[in-house]
């Protein structure tokens, strides 16, 4: 208070030199509240001649009657170009050997505060001996060199796990800090994303530019903001585990486990995908008898609209409308391409629309008549064995003489061969294949009277009862589902109306 008071005594009097006087008061906010009252007459009506500058950092502290009063300047933090370019003015003027990757370095580590560059000069100076090298300045930091940083985004651009952890590794043997070495990944990362965008030329101030360049032009771009985006919240998580490395490890880990597939694997499950839906064409369709009629002369435009999901499904339904052999005999051998499908739809269409009225209405999609084609090839091989095996476990299963994981053995296995006194099952999963189950699955084998021993094989499985049941249940549904939209009224309701039947919500009793 006594201080302000004395300054405010200096400021009646008019400046000797110069048209203003300046009063600098840095670090404002460490007044009191007293000092500011003081003050506070003074800033509302000050003299012309007149000039307060009130420096802060934290202008949340400074009160408000204070901060109406003033003109609010907000220092926004340097560009690390622009305090590159100070620091090499201030070593040549001072005769101080650098190398411009350290300064570049020197400068990003700042974030934007000159008075922060410097004092990190200062540190490098003193322990270069007099030099300021890049190594030297990396181990004063801690941070990674980003030839480290350059080999994991060329590890995960390749999908090469084994690179990721042996890097990670000499991250650690070497001392580098984990959370630096993420803010380098994303600094490059951010540069790689911006190439891509932008395409610019290389700036040769940079020596990393080519390197960044490569990369970027190896990296797809949206595999360049996963990664960014994966960099940016893991350092979050350093904090969280007991070992910052061993989280180091897994957010780079992460970056290799989300990577997305590439071309050629999203281009062979897009061809797969069309090959199953040209598979699912349904064998049957049911037809009412009023759906067919004499010949018209109709166009196209006088048939009703019917609701398509897929123009290869429909032009297979219509032709097995028509029940004509010419138009039917190689339709289940066909495979269609979204293109040929397509244009095929159309013209078949076009050809039978003047030869019908009305086309009965098709299965809904989902349902189980739809997927019936798809399963058939799951279907079971039945053998003699798998005739005698399926009962027999039935009836352990019926008796209690089997639970849990010898239940599941059970019916998971297929009855392979059967000897006087060995019978060998097959099971898919190794997990089933443990002695205990074994052991227990052939006593009860011998509570039901036959006293043999059990042999377990892993292998693949073609008849097994589980298989059988879940046949047997599948041909219940269908056959419930055959009865729903059989129904003449479900159809008249379906073709009207556009009812559709809820996927799934019909039960076999």
């Amino acid at each position: 208070v006594d201080e302000v008071q004395s300054l405010l005594e200096q400021a009646v009097y008019k400046p000797v030199q110069g048209r203003f006087k300046v009063f600098m008061i840095d670090e404002v906010h460490m007044l009191s509240n007293t000092a500011f009252n003081a003050m506070l007459k003074t800033l509302e009506e000050p003299p012309e001649y007149l000039k307060f500058v009130l420096a802060t950092t934290d202008p949340q502290k400074v009160p408000v009657t204070v901060l109406s009063r003033c003109l609010q300047f907000n220092l926004r933090p340097m560009a690390p170009e622009t305090i590159l370019e100070h620091l090499v003015k201030l070593m040549q003027a001072e005769s101080v050997p650098a190398e411009a990757p350290a300064l570049r370095l020197l400068a990003r580590s700042a974030r934007g505060s000159m008075r922060d560059a410097l004092s990190l000069t200062d540190q490098a100076i003193a322990f270069g001996n007099g030099k300021i090298e890049t190594d030297a300045v990396r181990q004063m930091l801690g941070s990674a060199d980003r030839s480290h940083v350059f080999r994991l985004i060329d590890a995960l651009a390749h999908a090469d796990g084994k690179t990721v952890v042996e890097t990670s590794e000499a991250l650690r043997l070497n001392g580098l800090d984990a959370a630096s070495t993420l803010e380098e990944m994303t600094v490059v990362l951010q540069r790689m994303a911006v190439m891509q965008a932008v395409p610019v030329s290389e700036d040769d101030l940079d020596p990393d530019a080519a390197e960044m360049s490569r990369l970027a032009a190896l990296l797809p771009p949206d595999e360049t903001q996963l990664l960014y985006s994966l960099c940016l919240h893991g350092r979050g998580e350093l904090g969280l585990a007991p070992d910052e490395y061993a989280a180091l490890t897994m957010v780079l880990l992460r970056l290799l486990a989300f990577k997305p597939a590439s071309k050629i694997a999203q281009a062979a499950a897009a061809e797969k995908k069309n090959l199953n839906r040209a598979e699912l064409i349904p064998a049957e369709i049911p037809v009412r008898p009023q759906a067919l009629a004499s010949v018209s002369a109709k166009p196209v435009e006088a048939i009703a609209p019917v609701e398509v999901a897929e123009p290869a499904v429909l032009a297979g339904q219509v032709l097995q409308v028509l029940a004509q052999p010419h138009n039917v005999q190689n339709t289940a051998k066909t495979e269609f391409s979204p293109l040929k499908s397509r244009t095929l739809a159309h013209a078949e269409i076009a050809q039978i629309a003047t030869e019908i009225v009305a086309i009965p209405v098709r299965i809904q999609a989902g349902s189980s008549f739809e997927q019936a084609s798809g399963t058939a090839g799951a279907q079971v091989i039945a053998t003699e064995e798998g005739d005698f095996w399926h009962p027999l476990v039935q009836k352990l299963v019926a008796n209690e003489l089997v639970n849990a994981l010898v239940r599941e053995l059970a019916l998971q296995s297929q009855l392979v061969a059967m000897d006087t006194g060995q019978w060998i099952l097959r099971v898919e999963r190794e997990s089933l294949n443990q002695s205990g189950s074994r052991d227990r699955l052939q006593a009860a084998l011998e509570l039901a009277g036959h006293s043999v021993k059990l042999a377990v094989e892993v292998g693949r499985v073609t008849d097994s009862p589980a298989k059988r049941n879940a046949q047997a249940q599948q041909e219940r549904l269908l056959a419930a589902e055959k009865i729903v939209f059989e129904d003449p009224f479900v159809q008249e309701m379906m073709r009207e109306f556009g009812a559709k039947i809820v996927p799934g919500s019909i039960r076999a009793l």
